[in-house]
């Protein structure tokens, strides 16, 4: 009689690591948002970051730091660079300008270009003078 309860566990047991494999997995949530939504995706945040990278000509590592114990890791929470804190205030301005000049062309309709990273800086780190 032991004999079939084990085959009956072992097969729930199975079964039920089976049925796991195919249920949805939590997608991680990005850490240490300050000027993005916190409930921002991971892939909308990747849109953001590559049009960063685009607008700015850098790869991660210029606002990132890397991971203490793993250096070939970005350690995309960290505060530990100045240029995180400078891309907020970044976002933050141009949220600002956004809002006041375009936000009644953008209600009304009318298409518009907002001002977005790539406005000012075209590709280089720093904007031309």
């Amino acid at each position: 009689m032991n004999y079939k309860k084990t085959i009956v566990l072992g097969l729930l047991a199975c079964l039920t690591i089976s049925l796991s494999a195919f249920m949805p997995k939590a997608e991680p949530k990005a850490k240490n948002l300050k000027v993005l939504p916190k409930n921002i995706s991971k892939e909308e945040l990747d849109k953001v970051m590559d049009d960063f990278k685009l607008a700015l000509g850098v790869r991660c590592s210029h606002c990132h730091a890397s991971m203490k114990d793993n250096p070939r890791k970005m350690d995309f929470a960290s505060d530990e660079k100045p240029e995180k804190e400078i891309a907020r205030d970044m976002m933050r301005m141009t949220a600002k300008i956004n809002k006041k000049y375009f936000h009644k062309a953008l209600a009304e309709g009318k298409t518009i270009t907002q001002i977005a990273c790539v406005t000012c800086h075209n590709g280089k780190t720093e904007p031309a003078k």
